[in-house]
Parts: C-alpha cells; structure tokens; sequence
C-alpha cells in the first residue's frame, strides 16, 4: 500500500514537472509540440471509448474575449463525438442555447500519431489547436487542454474545459479540475461553471467550411 501511494506521488510530481514545462515552452515559443507536451495525455488513451454523448460542465481561458463571451452565456454545451473507424478523423456536434433559441455547430478534429492528442483549424480566427485529453475515466469525465495560436498575430490561449457524461459533475472531480487550472497558472476563481437549461432541439445548424490542413504529427 506504501509503494503504490509513493508511487503515485511520484506520478504526480512528474506530471507537475511536464505541466510547467510546457506552460514554459508554450509561452516563449508558441505551440511547440515536443516530448515534454505528449506526458500530459491520458497514458493509454482508447479513441472508441471516448466518444459518445459529453457535456461540457466548466471552463476557464486566458483569453479575456473569450471569457467575456462565456459568462454572457454560461450554458451547458451538448458534444456528440462520432468517429469512423475508416477515417482519421473524428467529429464534434456541439448543441448549446445561444441567443434564446438552439444552435448546434459542427466541427472536425483529425487525429495525430499520439492518442489522445487532436487537431483542428478554426477558420474565423485563423486559429490552429491542439486538444489534449489530460484525464478520463471515459464514464463520467474528461478534462481537456487546448493550446492555439492565431494567424498572423501569432495571439496564444490556453482553454481548460471539463467534460463529463451528465449534466453535474462528482466535488472530488471538479477538485482535480481546479488543480489542473492552477498548473496552467491560472485562478480557479475565474472557472465558469455552466448552467443546466435542460435539453435543446435545434432549429438551426451553424456550420462552416472545413479547410483540410496538413496535421502535424
């Protein structure tokens, strides 16, 4: 029992070591995908058993646009993850309340060489991001990790988001989601939790264009 505790303590403090690296790396050099970044993928990662049905139930950025725009519409966001297992590449419908009625938005991730790693384009923004899955336990929560930095300006965030498989989430589970906020130096004070408004049917489908870009693995 001994082992395993110091084990894990062991586990831990490494990953705190990875976290600040990268945060480190991230902010001097942009988003540079190296050794260091890949520690902070969920260790065995399982692509089918992360998809399905998640709600995103919290989020925190260092983007103060962003943030803005959030608490104005603080709401619990639908994700439907589908992947076929042809493609290298998986989708997210993402079904929220905006602006008094449902809207749903599409989006497509591909896959890289490192599980539990995506990467898409956000056109409007001219943004490149890359989503890490820190932790799951695939039934009840993930927490998410992405990194961007738009075109030309070369503006970096970093988003912190929890998912999880219901419309609330465990207090044990949003403790560890608020440590994982402060490892990316940022307040938990400042999470926003999302409203639960029930479930939406849309009445219009906000979709774009999505630009195949060559991934970098």
């Amino acid at each position: 029992m001994v082992r395993k505790h110091t084990a894990y303590r062991m586990k831990r403090a490494l990953s705190l070591v990875s976290l600040l690296v990268l945060g480190l790396a991230w902010t001097l050099q942009g988003i540079h995908i190296s050794s260091e970044t890949l520690t902070l993928t969920q260790d065995g990662f399982d692509l089918g058993r992360f998809m399905g049905q998640w709600y995103e139930v919290a989020v925190v950025s260092t983007c103060p646009h962003y943030m803005q725009n959030k608490r104005r519409n603080p709401v619990i966001v639908a994700l439907e993850l589908q992947h076929v297992a042809s493609e290298h590449n998986f989708t997210m419908t993402a079904t929220t309340y905006r602006n008094g009625s449902c809207k749903q938005t599409f989006t497509v991730y591909s896959l890289t060489d490192h599980p539990g790693r995506f990467f898409h384009h956000v056109d409007r923004l001219g943004a490149d991001v890359y989503s890490y899955v820190v932790h799951t336990n695939y039934d009840q929560y993930a927490m998410m990790l992405l990194l961007s930095t738009e075109k030309p300006t070369g503006n970096k965030t970093i988003i912190v988001r929890l998912y999880s498989r219901t419309m609330d989430v465990r207090p044990v589970v949003l403790d560890n989601f608020k440590a994982l906020v402060k490892e990316h130096r940022m307040s938990d004070d400042n999470i926003i939790m999302n409203q639960n408004k029930g479930e939406c049917v849309p009445h219009q489908q906000v979709t774009g264009p999505n630009t195949q870009i060559s991934v970098p693995k």
